[in-house]
């Protein structure tokens, strides 16, 4: 187990649990501005679709002191349970982890930090989304 929480997944392992498992749910941690301008993972090809709680906030990033009871409140709307597998992404793995603790602290128990998140690491030319993560691994995702 991972300090805090289940443990970490890559994102073909995520996109797996989430295929297999009518129970499972991603959880996007990012901004508003990151769903809007970066997009989405897009999981309508498996009939789901991603809970979108921002962690932190743009601009001043606070960590929202109501993320815990807005994911609760979401999977309790769909269905699901604190017992159902929650996969946490952000942009690079980061803050998905800080989020991943926060709900194992709150009751889950099973969550995991996705790694390499939506867009991966910068690439050579500092540009992310080429090297790591949802996106350079041509998982499904939308602009929104």
């Amino acid at each position: 187990m991972a300090t805090g929480y289940e443990g970490d997944v890559t994102v073909r392992q995520c996109w797996s649990a989430l295929s297999d498992d009518p129970a499972a749910i991603l959880v996007d941690v990012r901004t508003a501005a990151e769903w809007t301008y970066v997009g989405i993972p897009d999981l309508s090809p498996i009939g789901k679709a991603a809970v979108l709680a921002e962690w932190q906030s743009f601009p001043s990033m606070a960590v929202d002191p109501d993320f815990a009871s807005r994911v609760t409140r979401a999977v309790v709307d769909g269905k699901r349970d604190q017992q159902s597998r929650v996969f946490l992404l952000c942009r690079s793995g980061v803050r998905s982890v800080a989020a991943a603790r926060a709900l194992t602290a709150a009751g889950f128990d099973h969550c995991f930090n996705v790694l390499d998140g939506f867009e991966g690491p910068p690439d050579e030319n500092g540009h992310r989304g080429t090297k790591a993560g949802w996106k350079a691994e041509d998982l499904p995702w939308l602009q929104r």
